[in-house]
């Protein structure tokens, strides 16, 4: 059975900092990319970062300099240090993988952690 276990979320004023965590369970993590994705009240999901299994990473065009995603494959984790904060990157955030391995701007995950809440208030 396949697991994501999202953790870190919270409520930050503008310019802060959280960093969000995301725990993988049920699949090979280290052949994986993996990909955040976020989704505000009214507005469509969208792709905020992924990672490749080899470490590439690409970043939607509203976090690029702000947002780092990482992993740790010997803990099976992957995560998202966000930093200056901003009231429209309020959203709940999810972790995101696929059974084909790849997570791109173009498929649809196939597994989804259950997200967290991060509000960001000005």
């Amino acid at each position: 059975q396949v697991q994501l276990v999202e953790s870190g979320g919270g409520l930050v004023q503008a310019g802060g900092s959280l960093r969000l965590s995301c725990v993988v369970s049920g699949i090979i993590f280290r052949f994986n990319d993996m990909g955040w994705y976020r989704q505000a009240p009214g507005k469509k999901r969208e792709l905020v970062a992924r990672i490749s299994s080899v470490g590439s990473t690409n970043y939607a065009d509203s976090v690029k300099g702000r947002f780092t995603i990482s992993r740790d494959n010997a803990k099976n984790t992957v995560y998202l240090q966000m930093n200056s904060l901003k009231p429209e990157d309020t959203a709940v955030y999810y972790c995101a993988a696929s059974r084909s391995g790849k997570v791109t701007l173009t498929n649809t995950p196939d597994y989804w952690g259950q997200g967290t809440q991060v509000t960001v208030s000005s």
